[in-house]
């Protein structure tokens, strides 16, 4: 059991969209240096909660906190802030740019030229190539080449590395293995493995035991948006967690729901939850 003070922490968060009631109660925390798994069938609720972690949705009720002080986050921007950094399941890169472009998106290194201030293309190729190959990405080496040649596992990974690079502490990854094969899925998961070894703080959420196991430390299934079960590494089987994970009906018909209401009522804050 991990005794130090975690990097972040859940204490009984509930989130509600108007009279829909998607997260119940959950009270989690974790580590620098620990992979969190967070596990679920389609509908679970994952997709809310790191929602909610990344500063998308505000909780309904329930406390956030990071080393101990409480925080609120009225974006993903003040999340990111924070050292809160996620990665989407296809990488949030852009095919269509260059590694080097992608990689400092928003945050582009400029130098002078004449009067004029433009992109320092070598200066980012040069990094981000550094960065990727840091992790082990050694088929990367040439910034200009474009994202959209890249396997989906190497743009998992580049998106990882990047996230690394500008500070992340608490790093979410949203299924990153999903549809990928298994030799990608393999690299996916070594690059895991080089964030924990760094002491970052990884919630790796998915609905594959198998590699949940590989690389998790700490394990969360959720079942309708609540907190079935919340145990260590060794502490359950593969088909004890499968169990845990079908132990409920999946709420994916939440999901249009929300989508639904939030549709109606765009721009108008929704009616507080009872």
């Amino acid at each position: 059991m991990n005794t130090t003070n975690p990097v972040l922490e859940l204490k009984n968060v509930n989130k509600s969209f108007g009279p829909i009631d998607v997260l119940h109660d959950i009270s989690l925390k974790v580590h620098a240096g620990e992979v969190l798994c967070l596990l679920g069938d389609n509908g679970a609720g994952k997709s809310t909660l790191i929602k909610t972690l990344a500063g998308v949705h505000k909780p309904t009720s329930g406390q956030m906190l990071m080393d101990g002080e409480e925080v609120s986050f009225d974006c993903p921007k003040d999340a990111a802030s924070r050292g809160i950094s996620t990665v989407h399941q296809f990488g949030g890169t852009f095919p269509l740019m260059t590694i080097g472009r992608s990689f400092f998106v928003g945050v582009e290194p400029t130098k002078k030229f004449g009067p004029f201030t433009i992109f320092d293309r070598k200066t980012a190729n040069e990094t981000a190539v550094k960065a990727v190959k840091e992790f082990g990405i050694t088929r990367i080496d040439d910034g200009d080449r474009l994202i959209g040649g890249l396997s989906g596992g190497e743009r998992q990974s580049l998106a990882i590395a990047r996230a690394v690079h500008f500070g992340a502490r608490v790093l979410i990854l949203d299924e990153p293995t999903a549809a990928l094969g298994v030799k990608e899925a393999t690299h996916v998961l070594r690059i895991v493995f080089e964030a924990r070894k760094r002491g970052l703080a990884v919630i790796f959420i998915t609905h594959q035991v198998m590699h949940a196991m590989t690389v998790g430390d700490h394990f969360a299934v959720l079942i309708r948006g609540a907190l079935a079960a919340d145990f260590r590494k060794g502490e359950k089987t593969r088909e004890e967690i499968t169990d845990l994970m079908a132990g409920g009906e999946a709420m994916a018909d939440l999901e249009g729901e929300i989508e639904s209401y939030m549709s109606a009522h765009e721009g108008h804050p929704p009616p507080p939850a009872h």
